[in-house]
C-alpha cells in the first residue's frame, strides 16, 4: 500500500497494491499498521455505500461540524468519480482550497481526508458505487456544507448541469460561512 501525502497537511491519496490473475483480483484496502506507521490514527466506527444511477450526480460539499466531526477514507468499488475537497480549518495554510482527484473501480485510489474538510463528488459513469469509512457516526444535528459552484473556492467540475439533492441546492458560500473547525499540526 502507497500512502502518497499531498499540499494539504493530513490528506493522503492511498494507492493500495492490486493482486490481478485470470480469476480477478485482490485488494487490500486498508491496514491500520501502514496508517500508523504514516502518523495516521483513525478508529473507523461506520461504512457507508452509495450508488448513484446516473452520470453527473454531484453530491457535497459534506462535513459534520464538532463535537461530531469525521475523518473519511474514500473509494469507489464501480464506476467512476471526480471527488474534492475543500479545507475548511481556520488557520491551515490551504485554508479554503480545493483538492481534486479521479477515483475509480479501475484505478482503485482512495482518499483519507481528515476532520476539517468539506467534501463532494460527481459522478462521470452511470451506476457508480461510492463506499467509504468514517471516524464517527452520523449525528444529521451535525450536518454542514458548502455550494458545491461557489465562485470564491472555483471548483472545475467536470459537468456542467449535474443531478444534485434538495440540501444541496441550498448549502451557503465559503464567505458566509464561520468554520467551527481549526487547524491543528500534524
Amino acid at each position: 500500500m502507497e500512502i502518497i501525502p499531498t499540499r494539504f497537511p493530513g490528506l493522503w491519496v492511498i494507492q493500495p497494491k492490486v493482486f490481478q490473475d485470470h480469476r480477478g483480483f485482490f485488494v487490500e484496502t486498508y491496514n491500520q499498521r501502514d496508517f500508523i506507521a504514516h502518523g495516521i490514527y483513525c478508529d473507523f466506527v461506520q461504512d457507508n455505500h452509495a450508488r448513484s444511477e446516473q452520470v453527473g450526480v454531484l453530491r457535497g460539499l459534506h462535513f459534520q461540524t464538532p463535537p461530531a466531526a469525521q475523518a473519511k477514507l474514500v473509494r469507489v468499488t464501480r464506476g467512476s468519480v471526480y471527488d474534492v475537497v475543500v479545507d475548511v480549518r481556520k488557520g491551515s495554510p490551504t485554508y479554503g482550497q480545493w483538492y481534486g482527484e479521479k477515483l475509480s473501480g479501475k484505478n482503485f485510489k482512495q482518499m483519507l481526508i481528515p476532520k476539517g474538510f468539506a467534501h463532494g463528488y460527481v459522478t462521470l459513469e452511470p451506476m457508480t458505487e461510492f463506499q467509504y469509512k468514517v471516524d464517527g457516526f452520523y449525528a444529521p444535528e451535525h450536518d454542514g456544507g458548502l455550494r458545491w459552484d461557489d465562485p470564491d473556492i472555483g471548483i472545475p467540475w467536470p459537468v456542467d448541469e449535474p443531478i444534485l439533492s434538495e440540501k444541496d441546492t441550498r448549502l451557503p458560500l465559503m464567505k458566509d460561512f464561520d468554520s467551527p473547525f481549526v487547524y491543528t499540526p500534524y
